[in-house]
């Protein structure tokens, strides 16, 4: 299939973008404005591809809070690298390293949640592994094979509304503080400010047309994107909440995969979506091993016309016929035969664009009405995308370009192919 990209998918400026996007939708520029104002966006941390151990849960006394607190901090190292080793280890028992080189390995210790007494720390830490320190302990001294980039559009269901970047959602916070350095997905987590909340929507999912996804991506540097669902049911105020997530992946909304987790109170939502982020990493590496993620080729789609396309429509023609140039009595046959050879039909490819059902008809309507049109099959249909017919013209491509714009089509002639729109 040979698609031409829309004249602004080129387009790298956003804000020429968002200037498309307020005309097609007749919105004013106050309009626009109050869409992506406000307090919106949570910036993703930085993954440096530091090991990172969470969950680890103290409980310790000391001779005062901060002697307590220490000693947590201490013991919750000394569990994060026996944690570390048997995930990523070779296996067995965790070397004894002594506080001072296991300290030496920490980056950061993360506070997820603590209680501090006078004489006793309570709390559920995660630590993070400086992976240059940590790689050769635990023999990871090789490249690890990642994903193509992917962009994440987290979507949230609660109450009876999907949000992505409108508001400030948990469900984008969890993403947005998830470290990726271990995953062997490389995710595109975009921050959701300004224009994002535009371009992002729940509705977006619904999009098949693979030239506004690859505007899309190539705004963010991805090539192909992911979705994961989220969505949240309340019991009651303050009681348990379900929450169902499922893993979704390319320009067609394909499921992979879901799973349902329950917070006993709103206060552990925050945990449960962790959880289930962890979950869909997983999930999303199983498809990656599998050979499921892999980019769409159909969103790659080049600007020119497939050089095994033009082999194949001068294969179909065949051998040109040769007129032997001679003067005298033949002259008026050999001018019968000229004449011949420039009505001979030509086979070409047409794409058209395709919003709906009846965009196709009105397309083959119109090449079939352009007088010289022997046939027009159509090979592929893509509704809400670029479609293709297979063309016999008794002519040559500039003439049937030329009956085409006389009906008031947009043409655009390639070698043996013709782009038209309205």
């Amino acid at each position: 299939m040979v698609a031409l990209r829309l004249p602004f998918e080129n387009a790298k400026n956003r804000k020429a973008l968002m200037i498309g996007l307020a005309l097609v939708a007749g919105l004013g520029g106050a309009a626009l404005v109050a869409q992506i104002e406000g307090d919106r966006g949570i910036p993703p941390i930085a993954s440096n591809g530091d090991y990172e151990v969470r969950g680890i849960e103290v409980n310790v006394g000391g001779d005062n809070a901060e002697d307590a607190r220490s000693k947590g901090w201490r013991e919750a190292q000394r569990k994060a690298w026996e944690k570390l080793w048997s995930t990523n280890g070779s296996g067995g028992a965790a070397p004894g390293l002594d506080d001072a080189t296991i300290e030496s390995m920490v980056s950061a210790v993360v506070v997820e949640h603590e209680q501090i007494g006078p004489r006793r720390y309570i709390a559920r830490l995660g630590v993070i592994f400086d992976r240059a320190r940590t790689g050769e302990r635990l023999g990871m001294t090789g490249v690890k094979a990642r994903s193509a980039p992917l962009l994440v559009i987290p979507v949230l269901y609660q109450g009876g509304v999907a949000t992505v970047f409108e508001t400030r959602t948990p469900w984008q916070k969890a993403w947005a503080e998830y470290r990726t350095g271990n995953s062997a997905i490389d995710y595109v987590r975009p921050a959701g400010a300004g224009s994002d909340s535009l371009l992002l929507t729940a509705g977006q999912l619904d999009r098949r047309s693979r030239n506004w996804w690859r505007l899309i991506l190539d705004e963010f540097g991805a090539a192909d994107v992911i979705m994961p669902i989220a969505r949240l049911e309340r019991s009651y105020p303050g009681g348990p909440v379900t929450g169902t997530f499922s893993a979704r992946y390319g320009p067609d909304n394909r499921f992979l995969g879901s799973f349902t987790l329950t917070a006993k109170s709103e206060a552990e939502v925050p945990k449960m979506l962790e959880d289930a982020i962890g979950r869909i990493d997983g999930i999303y590496t199983q498809a990656l091993v599998a050979g499921t993620l892999r980019p769409d080729p159909t969103l790659n789609m080049a600007p020119e016309v497939d050089p095994k396309l033009i082999e194949q429509i001068i294969a179909a023609e065949g051998p040109r016929p040769v007129v032997a140039q001679t003067a005298g009595p033949d002259a008026a046959p050999t001018a019968a035969a000229s004449a011949s050879a420039s009505a001979a039909a030509t086979t070409l490819t047409i794409q058209f664009a395709t919003p709906d059902g009846a965009a196709v008809d009105a397309g083959m309507a119109a090449v079939r009405g352009v007088s010289g049109v022997r046939s027009a099959v159509s090979s592929s249909i893509a509704i809400g995308g670029t479609s293709v017919m297979r063309v016999t013209f008794a002519g040559d491509i500039d003439a049937l370009a030329a009956a085409l714009r006389a009906q008031g089509w947009r043409v655009t002639v390639g070698a043996g192919a013709l782009s038209i729109r309205k």
